[in-house]
């Protein structure tokens, strides 16, 4: 499996932000992690990528536990964070070299590597302006590409559609459903029709705790939106 939580627990003095979460998810999966704002949903992704450390529990990413072997599991990783941490005054092509020099990637090329994701993310117009330049659209495909470019076994993407308009929501969205093909995608986001739309599985989270954990089509079999469904379970 790609990504193995068990019992995981983060607390801020008498707070649990996440209490006890225990999942798993298995190459090929595009999962996504819902749940209403302050549910716990970045802090798991912030936990599963080394950014924070628990106060319990154990997570494991492609065979890698954070606890020991932290460097290795980040490598398996692909992260686009909620708040999209780019350098405006760089170009596109200068930032995704930038970023593949600090990856370390091992044998193709980082400039061959950077030419084949300017291509897949649709950023071949684009890649010679300054970042700062892009609408809010191009700005995520690039965060998208930066993720994407060593190819990671797992990608965490934070709410990877807000703000964009529908054309823009398309586009990403198919280039998630592409870049997962043989990846493991776990993202959040609060858009119904995203998960509709990529998702094969969907786990809800509330008040720090999973509330579901199931496949769409088992959800889909109670007769319900998936928007009331989400309503009814963090009510």
């Amino acid at each position: 499996m790609s990504i193995l939580v068990s019992q995981l627990t983060k607390q801020y003095g008498s707070q649990k932000a996440i209490d006890s979460l225990s999942f798993s998810l298995h190459p090929g999966e595009i999962v996504g992690f819902l749940g209403p704002n302050g549910a716990g949903k970045s802090t798991t992704m912030k936990l599963l990528t080394g950014y924070l450390t628990p106060t319990e529990g154990r997570a494991v990413v492609n065979g890698h536990d954070l606890a020991t072997d932290a460097m290795a599991a980040r490598r398996a990783i692909g992260y686009l964070p909620e708040h999209n941490p780019l350098y405006l005054d760089m170009y596109v092509r200068e930032f995704l070299l930038f970023v593949g020099k600090l990856y370390g990637m091992k044998g193709k090329s980082p400039t061959a590597r950077v030419a084949e994701m300017v291509q897949l993310c649709g950023l071949t117009v684009e890649q010679h302006k300054k970042i700062g330049q892009l609408s809010k659209g191009y700005r995520q495909r690039v965060g998208l590409a930066q993720a994407l470019l060593h190819d990671p076994a797992v990608l965490i993407l934070d709410e990877p559609t807000t703000g964009l308009d529908p054309n823009q929501l398309t586009e990403i969205r198919s280039l998630i459903r592409t870049a997962g093909a043989d990846k493991t995608v776990l993202f959040s986001t609060h858009i119904m029709q995203e998960v509709e739309a990529l998702c094969d599985r969907v786990i809800i989270i509330n008040k720090g705790k999973i509330v579901a954990d199931s496949p769409l089509a088992t959800l889909r079999q109670r007769g319900e939106s998936l928007e009331e469904i989400f309503r009814v379970l963090t009510a």
